[in-house]
C-alpha cells in the first residue's frame, strides 16, 4: 500500500528531502512552491490524520505489502525476461552481432532519452496518487493524471524531436555507427508512447496495485516479440537485396536492426491501448467516488505541478546519471576504437556484449529493479510514520531477497557458461561470449544491489543522495574506462570491467549513505554469506550433473538436468543452512506450496 504523509510532514518533506536533490534549480521557482506548500499545509491535517487511521485498521497488511506487489513485478520481470531472451535468440542469430550492435547502440539513445521523457513518472505519480487516494481525495487524483499526462504531452514530444532529428548526429559523430541511424529513427516514436504508458502505470499504482503494470508488460513483450521477429526478417531480406544494389554489406544488418526497433514500438503501443481500455473500464468507478469527494477546495494545477517537479526532477537526475552509463560507454568505446583504426570491429563486438551478453545478465536483475519500485512508496510511509522499525525489516528484506537470487545466478552463469552459450546461440561464435558470462558474472550481485539501495535511498526522502553518488562513481567510472581501453588495450572487456566497479562503487556509497541516514547495519551472514555457501555447493553439483549427463546426451538435456539440479541443491541447501524463515519464504513468489514442501520434508 502506497501512501506518503502530507501537511506537516510534507512542508518538511518535500524542502528538506526530495527537493535537496534539486533544490538549487529549484530556487528560482520557490515563490511558486512556497504558494503549493501552503496550500499543501491546509490539508496537512486531514491527510495526516487519514493516514494514521488506515495505519491504525490496515498497517500490518501494509508491512508486508510491498514484498506481495514488488514479487508480482518480479515474476512479471522473470516472465518478460524469458520471452525477450527467446524471441533475441532467433533474433540474434538473423541479424548477426553486427546487426545487433546497430540495435543495441539506437537502444540505449533511446533508454537515455526514455529516461528523460517518462522514467521518473510511474514513481512520482504513484507517490502523489497513494496520498490523495488514503484520504479520499479522488478530484486531486484526477488532477494530478491531467497534470502528468501534459508534462508527458511536452516531455515526450521533445525526446520525439531530439531522436528523429538528431539521427545523423548520434549514429556518425558519437556512436561511430553510420548505418545506426536507421533504427534511430524507428525508435523515436516509442519514446512519446512511453510517456504516456508511463503515467498510466504510476496511476495505477498508486492505488495500490502492480497488476496492471505487470500484465502491460506482459503484453508489451509478446508483442514486441512477434513484430520484431516478423519485421527483422522481412527488412533483413529486403536489406540483402540493397546490399547488392549498392555493393555494400552493412544494409541488411541496418534494416534487420530497423525491423527489431519496430517490435519494440508495436509493444509499447499494444500496452498503452491495455490501459486505455482499463480507463474506460474505470469510468464509473471514477464518476462514483468524484461524486462522494467531499475534500472541498481542489488543489491547483500550479500546486500539483509544482510538487510533481520536485518530485520527478531528483530522480530524473539520478536515473539519468546511473542510467546513461551504456550510452557514455558506447560512445567511448567507439571513440577509442576507431582511433586506434578498428572501426569494422565496434558493431560486431558490441552487438556481443549488448545484444547476448546483457540478454543473460538481465534476468536475474529485473527482479531488484520490481523490488526497488514496490519499496519506494512503502519506505516513504514509513519514514512519514517514523517507524524506524519498520524501515529497517524493509530494506534487510529487500536486500536479502535480491541476494538470494542474484548470488546463484552469477554462480551458475560461471559454471554453466559454454552450454549456455552453446545452447542458445548455436549458429554464431560463442567464443567471446563465453568469456563475458564467466568474467562478468559478479554484474548479477553488483547490479542487483545497486539498484535495490538507489531505492532504499528515494524511498526514505533522500534523493540527493543518488544522485551524488551516481555522479561520483560515474566520474570513476569514465576514468577507469579510458584506462583499459586507451592504455591496456582490453577492448570490450574493459568495458565489463568498468561497468562492474562503477556498479560496485554505487553499492558502497550507498550503503555508506543507508548507515548514516537510518542507522542501519547490514547484516552479513544469513544476507551473503549463505547463499554464497549454498550456490558454491550447487555450482559444484551443475558441472558434475553435466559432465556426466553429457557423456550420454546432448547439450540441451544435460544443461536442463545441470539447471535442474541446481535449482534443487540450493533450494534444500538454503533452508538446511536457515537460510530463509518461514515467514520470509511465504512472502516469496510461490511461497506458499515452498513452504509445504519443505514442511513435507522436514526441513521446517
Amino acid at each position: 500500500m502506497e501512501k506518503t504523509s502530507r501537511g506537516r510532514s510534507r512542508a518538511r518533506g518535500q524542502s528538506r528531502a526530495s527537493g535537496q536533490g534539486g533544490v538549487r534549480e529549484q530556487n528560482r521557482a520557490g515563490r511558486q512552491i512556497g504558494v503549493g506548500v501552503r496550500e499543501q499545509n491546509r490539508a496537512g491535517r486531514q491527510i495526516e490524520g487519514g493516514v494514521r487511521e488506515q495505519n491504525r485498521v490496515g498497517g500490518q497488511s501494509a508491512g508486508a505489502n510491498f514484498l506481495v506487489q514488488g514479487s508480482i513485478l518480479a515474476i512479471a520481470g522473470i516472465i518478460v525476461r524469458l520471452i525477450g531472451m527467446v524471441y533475441r535468440i532467433p533474433l540474434a542469430n538473423m541479424i548477426g552481432d553486427e546487426g545487433n550492435g546497430y540495435y543495441g547502440a539506437a537502444y540505449n539513445i533511446y533508454a537515455t532519452l526514455l529516461i528523460m521523457s517518462s522514467y521518473s513518472l510511474p514513481v512520482a505519480v504513484s507517490k502523489m496518487v497513494a496520498s490523495r487516494l488514503a484520504v479520499r481525495q479522488y478530484r486531486n487524483s484526477i488532477r494530478i493524471l491531467k497534470a502528468a499526462l501534459l508534462y508527458a504531452t511536452v516531455a515526450g514530444g521533445i525526446c520525439f524531436c531530439l531522436m528523429w532529428f538528431g539521427a545523423d548526429f548520434f549514429a556518425d559523430r558519437m556512436l561511430k555507427m553510420p548505418y545506426c541511424r536507421f533504427a534511430l529513427r524507428a525508435l523515436a516514436p516509442t519514446v512519446w508512447i512511453m510517456a504516456y504508458l508511463g503515467v498510466l502505470r504510476g496511476y495505477f499504482q498508486g492505488h495500490s496495485t502492480m497488476v496492471p503494470t505487470a500484465f502491460s508488460q506482459i503484453v508489451e513483450q509478446i508483442v514486441n516479440a512477434a513484430v520484431s521477429l516478423l519485421a527483422a526478417g522481412t527488412l533483413f531480406s529486403l536489406g540483402l537485396k540493397s546490399n547488392l544494389v549498392y555493393g555494400v554489406t552493412e544494409y541488411s544488418y541496418a534494416f534487420g536492426a530497423v525491423g527489431a526497433t519496430m517490435g519494440t514500438g508495436a509493444g509499447a503501443l499494444a500496452a498503452l491501448l491495455c490501459f486505455l481500455f482499463l480507463m474506460a473500464r474505470q469510468r464509473p468507478v471514477i464518476s462514483r467516488q468524484l461524486r462522494s469527494d467531499r475534500s472541498g477546495r481542489p488543489e491547483s494545477y500550479r500546486t500539483i505541478s509544482s510538487i510533481m517537479a520536485m518530485t520527478i526532477l531528483p530522480i530524473l537526475v539520478s536515473s539519468t546519471i546511473y542510467n546513461s552509463g551504456t550510452v557514455i560507454d558506447n560512445v567511448i568505446f567507439g571513440q577509442v576504437m576507431a582511433g586506434a583504426g578498428a572501426e569494422e570491429e565496434i558493431a560486431s563486438q558490441w552487438g556481443i556484449y549488448s545484444g547476448r551478453y546483457h540478454l543473460l545478465f538481465n534476468i536475474p536483475v529485473a527482479i531488484a529493479n520490481a523490488l526497488s519500485s514496490s519499496l519506494i512508496p512503502s519506505l516513504s510511509m514509513a519514514m512519514a510514520e517514523k517507524n524506524r522499525r519498520q524501515v529497517v525489516t524493509r530494506i534487510a528484506m529487500a536486500v536479502r531477497f535480491s541476494m538470494i537470487i542474484a548470488i546463484p545466478a552469477a554462480v551458475g552463469m560461471t559454471v554453466l557458461a559454454g552450454p549456455i552459450a552453446r545452447l542458445l546461440f548455436p549458429s554464431l561464435d560463442n567464443t567471446m561470449l563465453i568469456s563475458m558470462l564467466q568474467l562478468g558474472s559478479a554484474a548479477v550481485v553488483v547490479f542487483s544491489l545497486s539498484t535495490v539501495t538507489n531505492g532504499v535511498l528515494q524511498g526514505i526522502n533522500r534523493m540527493r543522495s543518488p544522485i551524488i553518488n551516481a555522479s561520483v562513481a560515474m566520474v570513476l567510472h569514465i576514468a577507469i574506462l579510458y584506462v583499459m581501453l586507451g592504455v591496456f588495450h582490453m577492448g570490450i572487456f574493459g568495458v565489463l570491467w568498468a561497468n562492474i566497479l562503477f556498479a560496485l562503487l554505487v553499492c558502497i556509497f550507498n550503503a555508506v549513505s543507508i548507515a548514516r541516514y537510518v542507522r542501519y547495519r547490514q547484516e552479513i551472514v544469513r544476507t551473503f554469506l549463505i547463499p554464497l555457501a549454498a550456490s558454491a555447493v550447487m555450482g559444484g553439483a551443475a558441472v558434475g550433473v553435466y559432465r556426466l549427463c553429457a557423456q550420454a546426451a546432448g547439450n540441451l538435456i544435460s544443461t536442463a538436468a545441470a539447471v535442474g539440479c541446481a535449482v534443487v541443491i540450493y533450494f534444500l541447501l538454503l533452508l538446511l543452512m536457515r537460510g530463509v524463515n518461514e515467514q520470509e519464504l511465504k512472502k516469496m513468489p510461490g511461497g506458499t506450496r515452498l513452504l509445504a514442501l519443505a514442511r513435507l520434508l522436514h526441513l521446517m
